[in-house]
C-alpha cells in the first residue's frame, strides 16, 4: 500500500480490519498503554517470528522439537487412529510435521493461524506433503471462540494440539478460559497436547527476549508498522525502543516498546501523545512449572495424561484428556 492510500480515517479502513482497529485504539487510550501480542503476526511479523525461533539465545522452539524428535511416536500411540487434529497458532507447522508423521492414520489437520498469508502458504506445502490427509485451513483468532468446521471424512477422535508455548501470552485467568473453550471444542474424550516454557532462570529468559541480532527488537516494532500500512499510523519506528524483562513475581517475561522521545502519533485520524520514556505494553509470555499448569487444566475440565520434558527441564509437553 502507497502512503497515500493509506487509511485517513475510520471510514477508510478496510473492514476485515475493523477489529484490529478497535483493539488498538481502546489500548492506546488506555493506562497503561497496550497492544495484544496477536497483532505481531502479519506476514513480515510470522517471518521474524521464525527467524527468532532459529537464534541461538532462543531456546524454546529446539528444546520443544528435541521433545517432539524423542517422544513423537509416543505422543501419537496416546493420541490413537484416525484423529482430526486441530493446532491453534499453526505457523510454520514445523513441530506439527513430526506428530503427523508418527500419527496412525491422520484424517483431518485443521490449522489455526490469525495470518491469512502465513496460513495459505503453510497449507500449500502441507497439501503436498501429506496428500491422504484432509486439510482445512481456518483463519480465526483462537482467543476467542470459533466454529470448528464439519469434516467430510469421519474421525475417531479431536486433539488440539497447541505447541510454542503460546499459552504463556494469556493471562492466568485468560488461559484458564481458554483451556476451558478447548475442552469444549474437542468434547468428551477429546484431547490437549500443549507445550509450555517451564523456565525460571532470569539471565536466560532475557537473553532470549533481547537477542545480539535484534531480530526479537525487530519482531516487536514491526507492530508499529503493521499499524502504519492497515490502520494509517504514522509511526516513526526510529522514535521507540524494544524491552524485554522478567519479572520474577509474576513468572513471566513482559515486552514493551519504549517512546525515545515526546512525541505524537495519529492512527486514523486520532492523535496519541508520548512522553518520553512512556511505553506501549506488547506481550506477556508466562513461564509455568508443570504441578501449576495441570492445576489450571484441571479446573478448565483437562485430565493430565502424560508429560515429557527436556534433560534440563526447561519445558514441557503435555497431554491432557477430557473425560468421556
Amino acid at each position: 500500500m502507497h502512503t497515500s492510500d493509506k487509511p485517513q480515517t475510520l471510514f477508510d479502513i478496510d473492514p476485515a480490519n475493523l477489529e484490529f482497529y478497535r483493539d488498538v485504539i481502546m489500548g492506546l487510550r488506555g493506562s497503561p498503554r497496550q497492544i495484544s501480542s496477536k497483532y505481531f503476526y502479519d506476514q513480515r511479523g510470522s517471518e521474524l517470528f521464525d527467524a527468532i525461533c532459529e537464534l541461538d539465545e532462543y531456546y524454546p522452539t529446539r528444546t520443544e522439537l528435541g521433545i517432539m524428535e524423542r517422544h513423537a511416536k509416543e505422543m501419537a500411540d496416546a493420541l490413537g487412529e484416525g484423529c482430526m487434529l486441530i493446532e491453534l497458532g499453526s505457523g510454520s507447522s514445523l513441530k506439527t510435521r513430526i506428530l503427523l508423521e508418527h500419527l496412525a492414520d491422520p484424517k483431518v489437520y485443521m490449522p489455526v493461524d490469525i495470518s491469512r498469508e502465513h496460513l495459505s502458504k503453510t497449507v500449500r506445502d502441507l497439501t503436498s506433503e501429506y496428500e491422504g490427509v484432509e486439510i482445512v485451513p481456518i483463519c480465526a483468532d483462537f482467543g476467542k471462540d470459533f466454529v470448528i468446521p464439519t469434516s467430510t471424512t469421519p474421525t475417531q477422535r479431536r486433539v488440539i494440539y497447541f505447541p510454542g508455548s503460546t499459552i504463556g501470552n494469556f493471562e492466568w485467568a485468560e488461559a484458564e478460559s481458554l483451556l476451558g473453550r478447548i475442552a469444549s471444542w474437542v468434547g468428551p474424550g477429546g484431547g490437549l497436547l500443549i507445550g509450555f516454557d517451564t523456565c525460571a532462570d532470569r539471565a536466560k529468559l532475557e537473553a532470549a527476549y533481547n537477542d545480539r541480532l535484534g531480530i526479537t527488537a525487530a519482531f516487536n516494532l514491526n507492530l508499529l508498522e503493521h499499524m502504519n500500512r492497515e490502520l494509517g499510523g504514522d509511526f516513526q519506528l526510529a522514535g521507540f525502543r524494544h524491552r524485554a524483562v522478567y519479572e520474577e513475581a509474576e513468572r513471566r517475561m513482559v515486552m514493551w516498546l519504549d517512546s525515545q522521545h515526546d512525541q505524537e502519533v495519529t492512527i486514523a485520524g486520532e492523535t496519541f501523545k508520548f512522553d518520553e520514556g512512556e511505553s506501549i505494553h506488547t506481550e506477556y509470555s508466562h513461564k509455568y512449572d508443570l504441578a501449576t499448569f495441570c492445576k489450571t487444566a484441571r479446573r478448565a475440565g483437562l485430565t493430565l495424561s502424560k508429560a515429557w520434558t527436556d534433560t534440563n527441564g526447561l519445558f514441557a509437553v503435555a497431554l491432557f484428556m477430557v473425560e468421556s
